[in-house]
């Protein structure tokens, strides 16, 4: 009995000793901080990441430092009372400095607890500052204004959020029929109105065309009127000219002729026959040239 008893101690002191050396052996990930908990309290102190020893009788918590992301589904009005689907994603992580006393005071379920809520809270906040129709168009709004909220209300328990990013908006059908719809008038408007503006310039041009092709005729017809009064003018001016030359040479030869000229003259065209006088019933005196 006495060597059994040996035996046994001598195999089972060893075993003993290499699971106590377990339990006081402990590592941390990279990227997590180590929650000391004795008993079930909160040591003041935390682990980094690597090698550590620790009492049996403590337990070490692994709390995740690294930038984590969630994403979710929820639901809001718009302030012209629209039910909104919505699908944002949301982008934390927790500071090391201050891991310990968020599990102290929250515990692991830190997000479902405190980040979730303030979520939900602020998206539906400022989704109800828009209509439904400005919400389709301030996406990239939403999102930067439901940041800054939720990182205020967050930021004493030691959670950072560094993003956080409306990824899809989605309305009833019906008021997506309503919307297309609208868009839809709101086209054949646009289009009514160019082909009108379009018509109306073509009309403008044409008037436009008419009153310049007007006063080109006008200014035709005044250069022509001018050039037939100046025509009119070198013609009565040549007559008047004409009229004088002749009249000067008419002029000229009669203060020229003589008695004797003019008896030159006659003799030259006359062909030397004399000139027959025929006078009436009872006429008796014959008249003839000397």
């Amino acid at each position: 009995m006495k060597n059994v008893g040996k035996i046994l101690l001598i195999v089972f002191v060893p075993v003993i000793a290499l699971i106590l050396a377990l339990c006081c052996i402990t590592t941390v990930p990279t990227g997590y901080t180590g929650i000391v908990t004795t008993f079930g309290r909160v040591e003041p102190y935390t682990f980094e990441a690597g090698f550590h020893v620790k009492s049996p009788f403590q337990k070490v918590v692994k709390m995740d430092n690294r930038t984590q992301k969630a994403e979710e589904a929820l639901q809001a009005f718009s302030s012209d009372i629209q039910q909104v689907d919505i699908s944002i994603a949301v982008n934390y992580s927790i500071d090391q400095t201050t891991a310990e006393k968020l599990y102290k005071t929250v515990g692991e379920e830190y997000y479902s607890k405190i980040l979730y809520p303030r979520l939900l809270e602020n998206t539906k906040a400022v989704f109800s500052k828009y209509t439904a129709e400005k919400l389709v168009a301030f996406r990239e709004r939403l999102s930067t204004e439901i940041t800054d909220l939720v990182v205020e209300d967050v930021k004493e328990f030691g959670i950072t959020v560094s993003s956080i990013s409306v990824q899809d908006i989605d309305f009833t059908d019906a008021f997506t029929n309503a919307v297309e719809a609208k868009q839809v008038a709101a086209q054949n408007k646009l289009t009514a109105e160019t082909e009108q503006a379009r018509l109306t310039m073509q009309a403008e041009q044409e008037a436009a065309r008419q009153v310049i092709k007007a006063q080109a005729d006008a200014e035709q017809a005044k250069i022509a009127a001018q050039a037939d009064l100046e025509v009119t003018k070198i013609q009565a001016d040549a007559a008047e000219y004409a009229g004088q030359k002749e009249a000067a040479k008419n002029k000229a030869i009669s203060e020229s002729l003589t008695a004797e000229l003019v008896r030159y003259y006659y003799i030259q065209q006359w062909d030397g026959k004399l000139p027959e006088t025929v006078l009436g019933e009872g006429a008796s005196i014959l008249y003839g040239l000397n």
